[in-house]
């Protein structure tokens, strides 16, 4: 496992998914956006990556965004989302703010 950003919000690597733990609030999120964009720019156009967020311990907008930014850098790189893992608390929020139909709908779960 890579890591990628160390602190109260953490984000790592582990073969070709980002995962992220800890706190997402506003005061890190940035910078999860920023190194996990990074880390999927240098992936080669076509490749398969994925999202863990199961880790990110309370539902916070400031997480959503960070997912969000994370899909168009993939997007944008040409890159396949194959699966998003999502805290329950972030799933809910995901769902309640309409977001969920934004993800691919085969590749996006809840962590029990």
């Amino acid at each position: 496992m890579t890591h990628l950003l160390q602190g109260a919000g953490r984000l790592e690597v582990n073969g070709n998914v980002l995962v992220a733990s800890g706190e997402a609030g506003f005061d890190v999120a940035a910078a999860l956006a920023e190194k996990g964009c990074e880390w999927l720019v240098q992936q080669p156009s076509g490749s398969d990556v994925g999202f863990d967020l199961s880790g990110i311990d309370q539902a916070s907008s400031a997480a959503l965004s960070v997912m969000l930014e994370w899909l168009r850098c993939a997007r944008r790189q040409g890159l396949v989302v194959s699966h998003i893992r999502l805290s329950s608390p972030l799933s809910r929020l995901t769902a309640m703010a309409g977001l969920d139909r934004l993800l691919p709908e085969e590749c996006a779960e809840t962590a029990h």
